[in-house]
């Protein structure tokens, strides 16, 4: 139950507070939340490693989430504010970083852990590797507030006119549906593997880290192609390949096969979250924080679809569940 609470309260928190703070950061307010969430980010950090007890691990849990929305996902809309004509391009190399942690993360947590440290030197090691981040974050042009959006009731009324955009809507939906094919799909990948596949453990965690380290080859490659390649095409492209690859991958007779079918497939999911929320910020020039607020509501509604799967799994299987992934593609070529 108390880990129960610390993930629901926490994400409750930054739901609620996210949005707000995206809004404000149009007003002109924008280096001082960045900077202010990442003080907060680092101290709940601290806080969480020295916790002695279930109170303070609730508290810092619940300011940690806003305060990762407030330094991180307004870090990135910065970025795409100060260089609006290069915004696919931008948000790929954001991209490729975050994949890049998430190959490496799990080698130096499992390193520390040989070592003999636990979670809170690790989390005291993430705090003190932030504070450079941070420092190098105060030094960085800020963009000018927008002039339309002189306080939160202004950007409040400018993101609801955004909505009412169908270029908008368009991204914010494609955002959702190609997750299917992401995060979604990693979700159900090891579990799929052991129980419909027959894999052992151990095959399914390698299984897990081809398609992850797939996906990081990838995104290395997508940065280039966007020299030369229209971000649209690419996707039109990579949805006609994963309808070939991906049924390929669900009726391949051996796990073997399956596993070697995840490094096509996590090759080709490269940009679909890039581009089209590369596409998303160039709806909204100058209005990140319109863009990040938006989006946060519609995050929300996205995380219903591992549950919808799941409920799809356990009426008809697992087996049968896993075809609905095809409505990735298949919304990226309507």
């Amino acid at each position: 139950m108390q880990v129960g609470l610390l993930l629901t309260l926490s994400g409750l928190a930054g739901t609620l507070l996210e949005p707000v703070f995206a809004l404000l950061s149009d007003s002109g307010r924008r280096r001082r939340i960045v900077i202010g969430g990442g003080v907060v980010f680092v101290v709940s950090l601290f806080a969480f490693a020295a916790a002695p007890g279930f109170a303070v691990l609730l508290g810092a849990s619940i300011v940690f989430s806003p305060a990762s929305g407030a330094f991180v996902s307004l870090a990135q809309a910065t970025w795409m504010d100060l260089e609006p004509d290069a915004t696919e391009r931008n948000m790929a190399r954001w991209v490729l970083a975050g994949s890049a942690g998430n190959v490496v993360g799990p080698i130096l947590l499992g390193t520390a852990i040989l070592l003999g440290s636990g979670w809170r030197e690790a989390t005291v090691a993430a705090a003190v590797l932030t504070l450079p981040v941070l420092l190098a974050a105060a030094r960085i042009r800020f963009p000018d507030a927008h002039p339309e959006l002189g306080d939160l009731r202004a950007a409040a009324r400018g993101a609801i006119a955004a909505l009412r955009s169908r270029s908008v809507l368009r991204w914010l939906t494609l955002l959702q549906l190609t997750d299917l094919l992401g995060d979604v799909f990693l979700g159900f990948l090891a579990l799929y593997l052991v129980d419909v596949a027959g894999a052992s453990p151990a095959l399914a965690g390698a299984g897990v880290a081809t398609f992850v380290t797939a996906g990081l080859v990838g995104d290395a490659v997508l940065i280039p192609l966007l020299r030369r390649f229209d971000g649209s095409r690419l996707l039109r492209w990579s949805a006609v390949g994963s309808i070939v690859a991906y049924p390929a991958f669900l009726a391949a007779s051996s796990v073997t096969a399956k596993v070697v079918l995840l490094i096509p497939l996590g090759i080709i999911g490269a940009g679909w979250y890039a581009i089209p929320k590369g596409r998303l910020f160039a709806e909204l020039p100058a209005r990140g924080g319109t863009a990040v607020a938006i989006a946060a509501p519609a995050d929300l509604v996205g995380s219903l679809l591992p549950l919808a799967i799941g409920a799809v799994a356990a009426w008809a299987g697992l087996d049968a569940a896993m075809w609905l992934l095809l409505g990735a593609p298949a919304a990226l070529l309507l």
